[in-house]
């Protein structure tokens, strides 16, 4: 067990270390597929206390995280398409692609 938490620590430290080094593209499911399945894999390694329930464990977290992840991506683009469609009527006074009616002059 003494092993297994100085392991994790270590790799833990090693991925904040090189987190800033990598610039890499990640989409909001693809990082909750990857914390929730390294979670997932620890959990189900100790509690099944073999690479079973490990594998088990990583699977089903990474499924978890995925459905997480795709729930946070939708609500911020939901918050950014409010954001702009206030911005947008604040400048036009009409929202965007809205029909304008102008009353015709007599």
């Amino acid at each position: 067990m003494k092993k297994l938490i100085v392991y994790t620590g270590i790799v833990t430290s090693l991925l904040f270390a090189t987190g800033n080094v990598a610039k890499a593209q990640v989409s909001d499911q693809g990082k909750g597929a990857i914390i929730g399945g390294a979670a997932g894999a620890v959990v189900g390694g100790i509690a099944g206390k073999n690479v079973g329930g490990a594998l088990i464990g990583g699977a089903i977290g990474a499924g978890g995280g995925y459905v997480v992840g795709n729930e946070t991506r939708k609500a911020r683009e939901k918050r950014e398409r409010a954001a702009y469609r206030k911005a947008y009527y604040k400048k036009h006074g009409h929202y965007p692609n809205a029909y304008v009616y102008v009353k015709p002059k007599k």
